[in-house]
């Protein structure tokens, strides 16, 4: 450290520095302040009535009363967590929680990979957006009608699906009579409704890969598959694991509308997820405990964030593509 009459010069240049950095943001604010007026509205947007309702998380650390409000309610720290750890269900909902995410996320992020490059080779102009229309359109779709429409076509004794397999000689199958194939029946009606829609940015990725790479591979003689898993596959890899980061990050979110439009006491043992184990304990149980349902929520939330920091971490280190 180098001092001159006393003074630390270090500190003079550290000091010089912090103010030509303000001085310089400064300025670009001036000369941008358009821009900087626009960020008001979304910002307070974001203020209000995202971070905002934040601050009644609170309530899942004590004993919420309505008379008493969220601030005038008696503070109980982790009780609510430790009684839906303790809880009987807590075993049920995590199992099919975990295994629903983790199925579906297997299924359907792949199936919409193989959709994009299957789509990506196909050299009839007219063919290729009739493909990409017909696979499109399911995402427009209600959940609530594609349950209905699913429902509809797998009725045991008026189902499309079951006269069809009477016809082959078969016996008609339960299929929403027994809980085993509720999981199957989640996952690859969401393939259905989803996989064209998700290809989409897969597809966008795949048409920014330079032609002249695969002429190159041609002149060799690689075929559509060696250069499949030899160009494309490895040009839109990071879009692919930034996207898989994302879904991880949602694992613990299966989807209330969905299985609860597909949930029946019949198949509850499989269909019962976090989402709607809150659902039925607030609205079906008599008096709602919210302060109960908002800790439940708070963990799910935890969980997610916690997953997906880990594997952006894992993923920075093995690809070095990540998110942050």
């Amino acid at each position: 450290m180098s001092k001159s009459n006393g003074i630390d010069t270090e500190d003079i240049v550290a000091t010089g520095k912090s103010k030509k950095k303000r001085n310089g943001f400064l300025n670009e604010m001036h000369i941008n302040w358009q821009l900087y007026v626009m960020l008001i509205l979304p910002v307070a947007y974001l203020l209000i009535f995202a971070y905002g309702p934040m601050l009644g998380i609170q309530i899942a650390f004590k004993d919420y009363k309505m008379a008493e409000g969220i601030w005038g309610s008696k503070w109980i720290g982790f009780d609510h967590f430790i009684r839906f750890f303790k809880s009987m269900q807590f075993p049920l909902v995590m199992k099919n929680t975990l295994f629903l995410s983790l199925y579906n996320l297997l299924i359907s992020t792949p199936m919409a990979l193989f959709l994009a490059v299957c789509v990506n080779y196909l050299t009839n102009a007219k063919y290729k957006k009739t493909v990409q229309m017909i696979t499109y359109a399911p995402h427009f779709i209600s959940v609530v009608i594609m349950v209905a429409i699913m429902n509809q076509m797998l009725a045991t004794r008026t189902g499309i699906v079951n006269n069809i397999i009477e016809l082959l000689g078969f016996t008609r199958i339960e299929f929403l009579g027994k809980a085993q194939y509720f999981r199957h029946l989640y996952v690859w009606s969401g393939v259905w409704q989803e996989a064209g829609w998700n290809s989409i940015i897969y597809i966008s990725a795949l048409a920014g890969i330079d032609p002249q790479i695969h002429e190159a591979a041609i002149v060799d003689g690689a075929t559509k598959i060696r250069r499949i898993f030899s160009i494309d596959l490895p040009s839109i890899m990071p879009t692919f694991i930034i996207l898989m980061i994302m879904n991880v990050g949602r694992i613990m979110n299966v989807g209330f509308t969905k299985v609860f439009a597909m949930q029946n006491t019949l198949n509850k043992t499989y269909s019962e997820v976090i989402e709607t184990y809150v659902y039925n304990i607030t609205f079906t149980s008599g008096l709602p405990n919210y302060s109960y349902t908002t800790a439940i929520g708070l963990f799910n939330s935890v969980i997610g964030v916690i997953l997906i920091t880990v594997v952006n971490g894992l993923s920075r280190k093995l690809t070095e593509s990540s998110l942050w």
